[in-house]
């Protein structure tokens, strides 16, 4: 099976089709697929996934697991870490 652009090796669409599964195995699968990708934002990709599986999925944990993405994404970080990071003054 394949799916839209943001998933050319067919990852996403292929989690919807499990029957059963859950967010453990969902997450693993999410993980695999944004190692893969070559470009553009996990984010924007993530929110065109949800967009195209959503509506007709919104209780699949990949569903929730797109919004928890593009939610993160949203986000401000926070310490970026390295040696500034860790240095008291």
């Amino acid at each position: 099976m394949k799916g839209p652009a943001q998933d050319p090796r067919g990852l996403i669409v292929e989690a919807y089709a499990i029957s059963g599964i859950g967010p453990e195995d969902c997450r693993s699968i999410f993980f695999d697929w944004a190692l893969g990708k070559k470009e553009g934002t996990d984010a924007e990709a993530a929110a065109a996934l949800l967009a195209h599986y959503g509506a007709a999925h919104p209780d699949h944990p990949m569903t929730a697991l797109l919004r928890e993405a593009i939610d993160a994404a949203a986000r401000p970080g926070g310490r970026r870490g390295g040696r500034r990071g860790r240095r008291v003054e």
